[in-house]
């Protein structure tokens, strides 16, 4: 609670907290609107695959000429571990090159904010691992639902609380996750002309509809607070927020989950397609038990929402501003050198699984595309199945058919094995498998 203090005393000294942005899109923008707005606080490189984009989008955000020319802007992802820079944030998306800034960031003795959640479920755990062993902070990005999750499953354990769920809300409905990007506007209500007119991506839009994001941000979540993944995958249900203690209990004791403890995403759509009441669509929340008859007391006595036995209760955020909060995970890692979330373990895993048959010689395209969709699974389930993680299934080739529905199998597609991403994420496994 005393960040703005810690940064207080760093700008009074003229010792400025400075940043390296990876990737100049929406959350990186975000990001960018505060900093004008935020003293002690300095990005003096931006790197983008388009600079002038780059800067464009400082110039929406409300950056001055002044600020805008004392900036590099660049190609080169090089640059954002060079000078003084103590803070990298990528926010690419692409998990391959995610994994490739964060393992230099940690080479070059930087702190990591990975926005890119895509990266950290590929390889978070190792890419972890090795920053804690240089001595540098690896740490999710606040604003983002993994992270914000994790902090509330921090709060609830470190107040004596047992956690019994944790996620987030989206819309859902079984049917969105064979949605392909030729389809996915109408489910959002828009046209396509529409759509591009705002300049928004059809296959990154899919991947919020279809259900691989929300399988990448459990998978997160469950890696850093060691929760559980259900056994079956997501289960979606449809639950509002008076309705969290009820619905996200074991089966056992009324609810829909299989057992305690474990990560799980609640729709804002009955499956018949109606609004859910007061749903939290973009929020995130914990479930709590109350370890003892008096603590069930006072979640009468202080108004909160419980089952009907009064011995879960719900906690929840119902919005979340991600690039607008980043930087929380900055100064946090800066002035504290403290992650806001960061992957214990490999509990969690995200395998591709067809959207409809696919045939040997077809090229998967990834998250969000035509032929794949991500399913959230154990991580000791995917290793044993030989699933090939989503992050890894854009532009491979398929040997084998696979049918729809089936999880694609490292053995149904050429790998090269000598690609970093690859070779990184097999010795993730090989490490977090013993």
């Amino acid at each position: 609670m005393n960040l703005h203090h810690l940064l207080e005393k760093r700008r009074a000294a003229g010792k400025p907290v400075r940043v390296a942005l990876i990737g100049a899109g929406k959350f990186g923008s975000m990001f960018l609107s505060q900093v004008p707005h935020t003293p002690g606080l300095e990005v003096p490189v931006i790197v983008d695959l388009d600079p002038e984009r780059a800067r464009d989008a400082c110039r929406t955000v409300g950056w001055d000429d002044a600020q805008i020319a004392a900036t590099t802007f660049t190609k080169d992802g090089a640059a954002a571990t060079g000078g003084n820079v103590e803070v990298i944030v990528e926010a690419t998306g692409n998990p391959s090159v995610g994994i490739r800034h964060a393992r230099a960031a940690i080479a070059a003795g930087k702190h990591i904010v990975m926005v890119n959640v895509e990266a950290d479920v590929l390889a978070g755990p190792l890419l972890a691992d090795e920053a804690r062993k240089a001595g540098v902070v690896y740490s999710l990005a606040y604003g983002d639902q993994p992270a914000l999750t994790a902090e509330m499953v921090d709060w609830a354990r470190a107040t004596g609380f047992k956690v019994v769920a944790a996620g987030k809300g989206t819309k859902y409905l079984p049917i969105y996750h064979d949605v392909t990007p030729a389809g996915v506007w109408g489910h959002y209500g828009l046209t396509a002309a529409e759509a591009q007119s705002a300049g928004m991506n059809p296959q990154m839009f899919n991947s919020f509809l279809d259900g691989t994001k929300s399988a990448i941000e459990m998978a997160a979540i469950a890696n850093a607070t060691g929760l559980d993944v259900p056994s079956t995958g997501l289960l979606f249900p449809p639950c509002g927020v008076d309705d969290l203690p009820h619905v996200m209990r074991p089966r056992d004791k009324g609810g829909v989950l299989e057992k305690s403890g474990v990560v799980e995403v609640v729709s804002s759509l009955e499956r018949d397609g109606r609004p859910v009441f007061r749903d939290l669509r973009w929020g995130v929340y914990v479930v709590l038990e109350a370890p003892n008859d008096y603590a069930a007391d006072c979640f009468r006595q202080y108004g909160l929402k419980t089952d009907s036995s009064g011995r879960y209760a719900a906690m929840y955020k119902p919005y979340h501003l991600i690039g607008l909060e980043l930087n929380i995970s900055v100064l946090s890692a800066a002035l504290r050198n403290e992650p806001t979330g960061q992957p214990q373990g490999f509990r969690g895993d995200v395998a591709a699984v067809a959207k409809k048959d696919l045939r040997a010689g077809e090229m998967l395209d990834g998250e969000g595309g035509y032929t794949v969709w991500g399913k959230l699974m154990p991580a000791a389930e995917s290793l044993k199945t030989g699933a090939l993680p989503i992050g890894l299934a854009h532009r491979v080739k398929l040997i084998n058919d696979v049918a729809h529905g089936d999880v694609v199998r490292w053995a149904d597609v050429e790998i090269d094995a000598k690609d970093d991403a690859v070779a990184f994420r097999r010795a993730m496994e090989a490490k977090f498998s013993r």
